[in-house]
């Protein structure tokens, strides 16, 4: 059976941005590996009482990943076991069990031996600016390398490696419908997010059929959600052309016959 694994940072980070991609592979009866290299401790809370509930966050972020993995076919969820940095900036950057500031070395090798352990055909995590930027999604991005790197030493990689990534023109034609709708929160909120030309984008992933299953994926994560949260409230065509698609950077191995592929297995045997 042939194998997806995806390098993620925190719980509910895996549904909007690869949710599409693990529905399609676990579809397709491949298995779908899922490692997270934190719980989201230190991340903001919502539809929650903050006393009671702070103490216990990781395990209730645990749960709720259990319960979107479930959604989206996760056949093994794995944790690499550090603490949450928080944002850019923050006092939790530098607490020294933060994922920020784990040896790289020391990571690589722990997620090494779950590639060891899955040999996956399939690697998925951020490029290096983490999408916008986000320590534990630029950290995440590091180590999978270093762990590839490590791997590659012993004689053994992936078929393939990508990169998530947002097109430039997706981007753009995001932002003017945002606009024309008068949603300048949205604007707000991904003004952070950083394009990659379109030429060095491998494969646009059609979604769409996933597109609700993604949305009750992210649901899951109810202590993140806040009410008022685009992904939750947004409707029409804002929401489908967001949903639509997933795009990827080939990092390592090689590509299909077409100029883009429209499955990241494009090539590989189920």
């Amino acid at each position: 059976m042939s194998t997806l694994l995806l390098v993620h940072a925190h719980p509910d980070d895996e549904a909007i941005s690869t949710g599409g991609v693990m529905a399609m592979a676990h579809e397709q009866d491949r298995r779908v590996v899922l490692v997270t290299a934190t719980r989201g401790e230190v991340g903001e809370i919502h539809n929650m009482d903050e006393a009671s509930s702070r103490p216990r966050l990781a395990e209730i972020r645990t749960e709720e990943l259990r319960r979107a993995g479930k959604l989206l076919g996760v056949d093994r969820q794995v944790f690499l076991g550090y603490r949450d940095s928080g944002m850019v900036g923050t006092e939790d950057n530098k607490h020294p069990d933060s994922f920020h500031r784990a040896g790289l070395l020391q990571a690589a090798q722990m997620l090494a031996m779950v590639l060891r352990e899955e040999r996956p055909d399939v690697v998925v995590t951020y490029g290096a600016d983490g999408l916008y930027g986000h320590p534990d999604h630029v950290k995440a991005h590091e180590v999978t390398v270093a762990a590839l790197d490590l791997l590659d030493a012993e004689g053994w990689q992936p078929a393939k490696a990508y990169f998530v990534a947002l097109a430039q023109s997706d981007m753009e034609r995001m932002a003017e419908m945002l606009r024309e709708a008068g949603r300048t929160d949205m604007l707000e909120r991904s003004s952070d997010l950083r394009g990659v030309p379109d030429e060095d984008i491998a494969a646009v992933i059609d979604t769409r059929k996933y597109a609700d299953l993604k949305r009750r994926a992210f649901a899951e994560h109810v202590s993140q959600n806040d009410p008022k949260s685009p992904f939750l409230s947004m409707q029409g065509k804002i929401f489908d052309a967001m949903m639509a698609t997933e795009s990827y950077v080939l990092a390592r191995g090689f590509t299909g016959d077409a100029e883009r592929e429209t499955d990241l297995f494009q090539g590989i045997p189920v």
